[in-house]
């Protein structure tokens, strides 16, 4: 993937809303450099390439929290260590049904100072207190969060690993969870076996042909491995149903452009352009215009 490819996936991040609001996309630029972005629009970590099919997987990740790189991070204000201080400690002392109620206040703290490893500890103690469904949900999410941002790889390893745990262990009360089988996909990357992530993101699709995260991360997957036809196929099929999805327009008109379809990448970046009000966004559909001339 060239530098131009480089340059918008990375400002396109701030797309990222919404339904997509996780993870994700890598790319890969002329000198051999991987980079990707979050929803914050940070750089992140690189992973190796799996194969298969007609689907690429290619995802990695960064972190927030305690072992972080510190860029990452916004400093924890006095007013929010205060509140963070005293929530412990009423968490610590409460009972197992009171822990949800403090501890989802403790989460929401976590996750405005940006410390989402500590949202995900303690949403992963409140599933361990009351697990049912939308506990074991939740921690999985969190710690899924805190996998997306995650950039030291041994740390990056073991919220994989937990985010699957705890995702699994709410798939076994209700199977149905697509969400989770698609974000939980997206873990698989970095170990041993990494065409378990396509396979999941496929039977995801198999249960919901239409499933919007799935499409959206095959499609981003695609992108990556330089599968622009596929990543068309992917992003149209997202449009179909959701045709208000700048982000899917967004990619589509890059894939277009990248694919060599030059008059309809035109026309796709052109309608991103009169509904975008983002100047970094407009800059990058820019850009693209003028390579399409």
């Amino acid at each position: 993937m060239n530098k131009s490819v480089l340059f918008v996936v990375i400002l396109a991040a701030a797309l990222t809303v919404g339904l997509y609001t996780r993870p994700k996309v890598v790319v890969r630029n002329e000198n051999k450099q991987l980079g990707a972005v979050t929803s914050g629009g940070h750089a992140m970590q690189a992973p190796t390439t799996v194969k298969s099919g007609t689907d690429s997987l290619n995802v990695a990740s960064t972190e927030n929290g305690a072992g972080q790189s510190e860029i990452h991070e916004k400093p924890v204000s006095p007013a929010q260590q205060e509140r963070i201080t005293a929530l412990e400690t009423e968490f610590d002392k409460a009972s197992p049904t009171q822990k949800e109620t403090i501890g989802g206040k403790l989460i929401a703290v976590f996750r405005e100072a940006t410390r989402y490893d500590s949202a995900a500890h303690y949403a992963e103690l409140i599933a361990i207190a009351q697990p049912n469904e939308r506990n074991l949900l939740r921690a999985g999410d969190e710690h899924f969060e805190a996998y997306t941002f995650a950039v030291d790889e041994k740390k990056t390893a073991l919220l994989g690993q937990k985010t699957r745990e705890l995702y699994e262990q709410a798939l076994e009360k209700n199977p149905n969870l697509l969400s989770a089988k698609a974000n939980m996909a997206m873990t698989y990357v970095n170990t041993d076996t990494p065409m378990k992530g396509i396979m999941l993101l496929r039977d995801v699709l198999k249960q919901d042909p239409t499933n919007e995260l799935a499409l959206f991360n095959l499609g981003l997957l695609s992108m990556r491995s330089n599968q622009y036809e596929r990543a068309i196929e992917r992003f149209r099929q997202i449009l179909v149903n959701n045709p208000t999805s700048r982000k899917a327009q967004f990619y589509l008109g890059v894939s277009l452009a990248e694919a060599g379809q030059k008059a309809e990448a035109k026309q796709v970046l052109a309608q991103v352009k009169k509904q975008e009000k983002d100047p970094q966004i407009l800059a990058a559909v820019r850009e693209y215009e003028e390579r399409l001339k």
